[in-house]
């Protein structure tokens, strides 16, 4: 097999070659660049398993280049060309949005799993542009669209490969041309998956049931889903099916980061030990921080990462107070999370409406101001590749010691939301941020518990999975203090830019 020309590790090598020789027995060659039609009957799952800065979202990256030059069609979930017979297809999906824009921001065209378990469906008149824009059909004529518009969705879809983003720059709103979402009904073929520690068994069920041909990348250091009992959908594959890589240390450039996170998994080492080591790296490198309180300004666009719901949500009165945030109201810039859809099932449409732009649990928001209907609310969903909406929300602020939480404002149905100014570190997964802050104390208490996970003491596991969610800095917090803000909540860098659109769910009819 013809490695890409890239400094490969010889582990990333042997994976690649893997993972090659599994697509070649599907009929897909890399070396050759050629394809035949899939056949009928034939399934695999495989999984490239590896520590964080070992390499795996590089070599996605490199078998997805690899992959585009066979001419396969790529599937990106906001539209679908029609298909030719026996055209083979790839997608590359992450459990959360934020995952898939991290995919994206890499120049690799992911999408979230939701996104392709449900399809949209277009309005026949402007999937006229669709099929025109994915090469499909000559430039159309269409009624209330200007040819400057065209040229102007031509433009934006050279350089972003969107349909919805490309649409929305001829001046179309989303509620236009998508009139509404559909399951699945036709198998895919290739599917690559990432994150995916955080996947459960009903997931991996439904994915091979669309991916005759699926490959899993993942951390095993992670922590597992919570219906998973410490174990991850990876564990159980033949051992020649989970192909491990190492930390590659000239592709990480001794990232002081990724030395603590690659110690944690050294056995005899205890949480005194390991915080002497995150000084130590403070001391030497500007990207470590001790913090002696949480920074509140970070909090709004980077949440602090806590083990114990308790901490969560004093540390989030505390970042309200602090801005002077009213119990009444939300101030436009506050962070929320997205905790579930509330809709009857009669109102299934509606529910996939939400989910399917954006709103899946988990989801990080932050709130842009009040929508133009009572219970409704202006939303920015972090990392949605069309990020902006309006949605009946259900909006949920926790107190200390008190067993139901505040409502401050809430539509009979819809969207619901908890404060995401912290967030816990099981629900990071998947996410990261430029600057992270770890509540220590939290780390330590889990420590004091001596509880196990998989055979890996949990503190080591909450501990790997919160200094991760770091990219370039990392500040552990020491004290149980909160900082004073430098300066006031803000959106005006979210809804300025031009790029982004509004979608309005409309309301539930009861």
């Amino acid at each position: 097999m013809v490695v890409p020309q890239i400094n490969f590790s010889d582990d990333q090598a042997e994976a690649f070659d893997a993972v090659a020789e599994i697509l070649r027995s599907s009929g897909i060659d890399l070396e050759d660049n050629l394809l035949t039609p899939l056949s009928d009957g034939q399934s695999s799952v495989a999984a490239v398993i590896g520590k964080a800065g070992s390499g795996k979202t590089l070599l996605l990256a490199q078998l997805y280049h690899a992959l585009r030059e066979t001419n396969m069609k790529i599937v990106s979930g906001d539209y679908e060309a029609r298909s030719k017979k026996n055209q083979r297809t790839l997608a590359i999906l992450a459990p959360t949005n934020k995952a898939a824009s991290v995919l994206r921001n890499r120049g690799v065209p992911a999408t979230t799993i939701h996104r392709i378990l449900y399809t949209p469906m277009y309005d026949p008149e402007y999937e006229k542009i669709a099929e025109w824009l994915t090469g499909g059909a000559a430039r159309p004529e269409v009624q209330g669209v200007t040819e400057v518009a065209l040229d102007r969705a031509y433009k934006f879809y050279l350089s972003n490969a969107s349909i919805p983003g490309a649409l929305a720059a001829a001046g179309l709103r989303g509620s236009d041309f998508i009139t509404g979402w559909k399951r699945r009904e036709d198998p895919l073929d290739v599917g690559f998956v990432d994150e995916s520690s955080m996947l459960d068994a009903k997931q991996l069920e439904d994915l091979q049931e669309i991916f005759p041909t699926l490959i899993l990348f993942g951390d095993p250091a992670q922590l597992a889903p919570v219906t998973q009992s410490g174990m991850m959908v990876f564990d159980d594959l033949p051992e020649r099916r989970r192909l491990l890589l190492n930390r590659v240390h000239r592709q990480t450039q001794d990232n002081p980061i990724l030395d603590l996170a690659h110690a944690l998994g050294d056995p005899e080492i205890e949480f005194s030990d390991f915080e002497r080591m995150v000084e130590d790296a403070a001391r030497e490198d500007e990207r470590v921080l001790i913090g002696q309180r949480v920074q509140s300004d970070l909090m709004a666009r980077s949440p602090v990462l806590v083990w114990r719901n308790a901490t969560r949500i004093r540390l989030i009165q505390a970042f309200r107070g602090a801005f002077g945030a009213p119990l009444e109201e939300l101030l436009p810039g506050e962070p929320l999370v997205c905790d579930g859809i509330e809709l009857p099932v009669k109102h299934r449409k509606k529910r996939l409406d939400l989910e399917a732009r954006g709103l899946i649990k988990g989801a990080q928001v932050l709130y842009l101001g009040p929508g133009r209907k009572p219970g409704f609310s202006r939303l920015h969903v972090i990392g949605a590749e069309q990020p902006q909406l309006s949605a009946a929300s259900i909006v949920k602020i926790e107190m200390p010691n008190e067993e139901e939480p505040f409502i401050p404002f809430a539509a009979r149905m819809g969207a619901t939301f908890l404060h995401g100014a912290a967030v816990t570190i099981h629900k990071a997964q998947g996410s990261q941020w430029d600057t992270v802050q770890v509540f220590a104390p939290d780390i330590y208490a889990a420590a004091r518990m001596n509880r196990t996970e998989s055979g890996i003491q949990l503190w080591k596991r909450l501990a790997y999975v919160a200094i991760t969610r770091a990219e370039n800095r990392l500040i552990w917090v020491v004290r149980n203090r909160l900082a004073r803000p430098t300066a006031k909540l803000t959106v005006s860098d979210l809804v300025d830019t031009p790029d982004n659109f509004e979608l309005t769910i409309e309301p539930v009819e009861e």
